[in-house]
């Protein structure tokens, strides 16, 4: 099996990104390419097709390399994903599917067959192409986990994957990390780790080549390269801690968006294309104050919808959205924040909560019901005469009484509503609703060539910053066996 594990110090130290480098890289050799992570634990998700036509759901980062790599997304690329609920329990989704719920007291029994799975997921796509290039979650060192792990050094070590460890030094402490990373693992694992890649530097790197070479020396591994932070560098995350907090420049923004940070939001990827627009100052917020001005509020999708409801009923925020809406400002409901807008959230079934019945903030005539079945699409549409598209993930079913339609939902005056994520993608949408809602001047910017354009100037920072060629050789060939371990070892 041709493939290469990129595993990393932590969470957001910059796996997804160094795998999707990887994958652009590649293709753009010539080399049919597939991306894996064998269970993702994020809200950020996005509908694909399956094999047999159906829809199914996985991980946004997955699809997103998919896009890198210039393949067909599709649930072999993340058989299980996890999408937290509550501090304690998640949603499951397998091979694309609803498969229940999943609690810390549940953990491990449930990780045995899910790891069957995912090795018979990676096994399949590795037949159907030349390279995978998988990435792991967290960081492989989690000596808690390691006797039920298949995400990290379990997955290496079923299909006999070189690894590469990512450490991310803009937090600091990463020789540290890196080091402890390779001698906390089994021996066996150690055979596996061929070195070292450090992420997000900023300044001279002749000041970093000191701790470089010792950390060689130390280790008996070789540091790949040393990738640059680079401010036009973003990807689709999986994680909320790549949730910004300001995006945009109000030195020459016209409007203001002002995008609630949900404690359980779900795809805020929805605003990456108004990130883009030069006319608009995107911001994450919190309280009411940081309402003030703006010209369009975004609620977006949840996970939890009732508890996050009842997060913005605790901090003030309902009154500050309302008061927003009844002076005439514009606001918009993406899936759950489209739940939260109308009059009810019933949920008899528990799906979401233990709360039957709870009120919504009254702005829109539409009434949810959340029900165990769960809805998969991608939606087209029509409005204001330009084409629409968008995917749908979500159990509640919204019920509309007489307001005006508006794509995926409805609208009454300047609050709208849709169960729809992506719609800005779309680039005549995005325009002519910007022009409608806002006032904002077309701006001529295409998502999709800016996500392009992304991808390969991040294809061109691996290739400028990493031997490219010699991991392509590494992932077809696989892992030297002369590597030494590193003490204290045998974790």
């Amino acid at each position: 099996m041709a493939g290469l594990l990129v595993a990393g110090t932590t969470s957001d130290a910059g796996k997804s990104t160094v795998t999707a480098g990887l994958c652009r890289a590649f293709a753009r050799r010539g080399v049919r390419v597939a991306p894996f992570k064998a269970q993702n634990m994020s809200n950020n998700s996005m509908v694909v097709r399956a094999l047999d036509g159906t829809f199914a759901e996985i991980g946004r980062a997955q699809w997103i390399q998919a896009v890198a790599a210039r393949a067909v997304p599709e649930p072999a690329m993340n058989p299980v994903l996890l999408k937290p609920g509550s501090d304690i329990g998640s949603h499951a989704v397998v091979m694309g599917q609803p498969a229940g719920t999943v609690s810390a007291a549940t953990w491990r029994e449930d990780r045995a067959p899910w790891a069957a799975i995912a090795y018979d997921a990676f096994d399949d796509l590795a037949q159907r192409y030349d390279v995978v290039v998988a990435e792991g979650a967290g960081s492989p060192t989690e000596i808690n986990l390691r006797d039920s792990d298949y995400v990290n050094m379990g997955l290496a070590q079923h299909a006999s994957l070189p690894t590469l460890v990512v450490g991310d030094i803009d937090r600091g402490g990463v020789f540290a990390a890196l080091f402890g990373t390779l001698a906390l693992l089994r021996a066996a694992d150690q055979a596996l780790i061929t070195g070292f890649v450090i992420n997000k530097f900023r300044g001279d790197l002749r000041l970093l080549t000191p701790g470089l070479d010792s950390l060689q020396q130390l280790t008996g591994r070789r540091v790949y390269g040393v990738l640059p932070w680079h401010p036009q560098v973003w990807l689709d995350s999986e994680d909320t801690l790549a949730v910004p907090a300001h995006v945009g420049d109000s030195t020459t923004a016209i409007r203001r968006v002002a995008v609630i940070r949900l404690p359980r939001i779900s795809n805020f990827t929805d605003v990456d294309a108004l990130r883009l627009e030069p006319a608009l100052d995107v911001q994450f917020v919190s309280t009411p104050a940081d309402l003030a001005g703006a010209d369009l509020i975004v609620i977006p999708g949840s996970r939890a919808t009732v508890a996050d409801l009842d997060w913005l009923r605790q901090r003030g925020l309902d009154h500050a959205v309302v008061a927003h809406a009844r002076s005439g400002g514009a606001v918009l409901g993406i899936c759950g924040g489209f739940q939260m807008l109308g009059e009810q959230i019933s949920d008899p079934a528990e799906v979401e909560s233990d709360r039957p019945t709870v009120r919504g903030l009254g702005l829109l005539d539409a009434r949810t019901v959340f029900s165990t079945g769960k809805t998969l699409g991608l939606p087209v549409g029509t409005v204001w005469g330009v084409p629409v598209e968008g995917y749908e993930i979500h159990h509640g079913r919204v019920e509309i009484d007489g307001a005006e339609p508006f794509p995926g939902g409805v609208r009454q005056g300047r609050v709208f509503g849709t169960m729809w994520h992506g719609i800005f993608d779309s680039d005549a949408f995005r325009a002519a609703f910007l022009e409608q809602v806002l006032g904002a001047p077309p701006s001529g910017v295409s998502f999709a060539e800016a996500r392009e354009s992304r991808l390969d100037l991040l294809a061109d920072l691996i290739e400028q910053h990493l031997p490219a060629g010699h991991l392509l050789e590494l992932a077809r060939r696989g892992a030297p066996d002369d590597l030494r371990s590193v003490p204290p070892g045998g974790a």
